[in-house]
This record gives structure tokens, sequence and C-alpha cells, in this order.
């Protein structure tokens, strides 16, 4: 079988591409800068089923979404195409999209600091034994790393922050991590936006909880029905509170004119004698008063028996 021409992959990799579209409506868009061959094939296999990873050139891709939207007349995958930047690749699926991030995420191998590449986080050398003779002092003084010689070997005395996260790895600092066997970053498909049925929106989206999104909710609410209040817009948010402040008003109307309705009068009766108010709270109190009022009087005539019993013994009073 003869090897295929450049138009013939095209045209494969279009096939390809417009059948998963077809097939699956949820795509992660996942960088795969350091991504490894053999890595790629592990993450492949541990994706199998519901799940299928597929890379290949940002144009390639682009020009097969295109060619998808054209013939389908669906035009919700395009939202794809400008998310297609640098080395990314697409994991199309059928699982839960939280579920299949965390799964991508575990795919991670450790890698050397290679000369030239930009640190993805800090590297701080720990404190210890390096197992290196005394002979690389030299070595570590360039670095500007406190050492002592212990036992014949070089030991780090406290732990130092060799590089930091987006600077460049230098060759001292990349021969240092080597000699030390220290591999310092770890690499993997990384999930950078997610596509769900034509919606496109960052993987933080994946870990709201549903007590996230009720806080996010009744926080919309709120700022709806203040702007709707402020501008005198009704909405179903504002409308309780609209209603309550035009009951306000009318009440403020009735209560200082001869006007009223129904909703008024039991307050206009109220406020023409307050006394009723003093009888509704009085009641209970002067009832419950009442059956307390035995029982406090005679604690009252306890309290004043030992006073009445110390003057007789004596005999005599002030006034005598």
């Amino acid at each position: 079988m003869g090897k295929l021409s450049k138009a013939d992959k095209k045209i494969n990799y279009d096939a390809k591409l417009c059948k998963l579209l077809e097939d699956y409506g949820q795509v992660l868009i996942v960088a795969a800068d350091n991504v490894g061959s053999n890595q790629l094939q592990n993450i492949r296999k541990g994706l199998r089923g519901d799940s299928t990873v597929l890379m290949g050139k940002n144009t390639m891709m682009k020009r097969s979404i295109k060619i998808h939207a054209a013939k389908t007349g669906n035009d919700a995958y395009l939202n794809l195409v400008p998310l297609l930047v640098g080395n990314v690749g697409l994991i199309f699926t059928k699982g839960d999209l939280k579920e299949v991030s965390e799964e991508v995420a575990k795919y991670k191998v450790g890698a050397p600091a290679r000369v030239g590449l930009v640190a993805p986080i800090d590297v701080v050398v720990p404190p210890g034994n390096t197992g290196l003779d005394p002979s690389q002092t030299s070595f570590f003084q360039v670095l500007n790393i406190p050492t002592k010689i212990n036992k014949g070997t070089v030991e780090i005395i406290t732990p130092v922050e060799l590089i930091r996260k987006g600077d460049k790895v230098g060759s001292s600092e990349a021969a240092l991590l080597a000699k030390l066997g220290i591999r310092p970053f770890s690499y993997g498909l990384v999930v950078q936006m997610v596509y769900d049925n034509g919606s496109v929106f960052s993987p933080e989206v994946l870990n709201l909880t549903e007590d996230d999104l009720m806080i996010k909710f009744a926080s919309g609410v709120s700022n709806v029905t203040a702007l709707a209040l402020a501008i005198s817009y009704p909405t179903i948010a504002a409308a309780p509170h609209m209603f309550l402040n035009a009951y306000k008003n009318v009440l403020a109307i009735a209560v200082a004119t001869e006007y009223s309705f129904p909703q008024a009068d039991k307050v206009k009766e109220y406020l023409e004698d307050p006394s009723k108010f003093a009888v509704a709270v009085a009641a209970p109190a002067s009832a419950a008063g009442g059956a307390a009022a035995p029982a406090a009087a005679a604690e009252e005539a306890k309290k004043e028996e030992p006073a009445e019993e110390s003057d007789d013994d004596m005999g005599f009073s002030l006034f005598d």
C-alpha cells in the first residue's frame, strides 16, 4: 500500500474531525507543551471509552471546523476556532466534564530543568547532604548556595530559591539540578478552555458547587433589583419592593388626609386611638401580673417576718 499524499492526509483528517464534531457536544481545549508522544499515548489509553484525544496543526483543525460548519449549517463549533492558538489539542468527550478534566490532570510526568526553559513554578533546593565530594564546593559558591563539608561530602545548610517562576533556566542552575537528581518540573495536558454545546467557558467553572452557584445567583438578583429600583424599571426581582414602596406612599397620603382605603383603615384606627396599642400590650401583662400578685405578696411577707421577730426579741425600737 502506497504512502498517503499530503492531500489525502488532509482529506482523512477533515473526515475524522468532522465525524467527532457530529458525535460529540463537549470538548476540552488542552495545552500540550512539553508533552511527549509516549505520555500522550498513555493519556489516550487512560481516557479511552467516553473520550477521544485529537492533536494536529492549528491550521488543519480550524480548516476542518469551518468545513463542518459550512456543510451542516451549524456555526456553534466556530466558537472553537479562536481558541486554537499555540500548541493545543482537543479532547472530545461524552463523560462528566469535571471528571474528565481531573483524569487528564493525573497524567503528569516529571521533567528536568533544561537550559532556556521558562520555569512554570518556583524551584527551591532543600537543605541536606548532596552526596557530592568537596571538590564541587566552588560550583555551589557560584550560585551563592551556603554549604559545609560533612563526613566528606557537601551539605547544603539552608533552603535556596534557585529559580523563580517565569524566569529562564540558566546553565548553572540546570547543571546543579542534574547533579542533585532533581526533576523540578512536571508536564501534562492542561485544560485551558471548555466547550459545551456552543458555550465556551474557563475550566474553573467546573469546580463551582451548587452553593457557589446559589451565592452568585443571589448576588446577581440583588444587583438587578438595585438597578431596577434606581431607574424605576419594573422587573420580577424588583416588583415586591416597588409594590411595598407604593403601598407606603399611598398609606402616608391616607394617614395625612381624609382619603382612606381598606388596607389603611386599621392603621388610621390605631393612630386615632393610641390606647388600643396599650390595651393590646398591657392585657397579657396584667393577666400575668394578676396571677403573680399573690406569690409576690407572700414572698414579700416572708422577707419582712425576720425583721419583725428581731425587733420583738430586742424589746425596743429606734423610736422608744
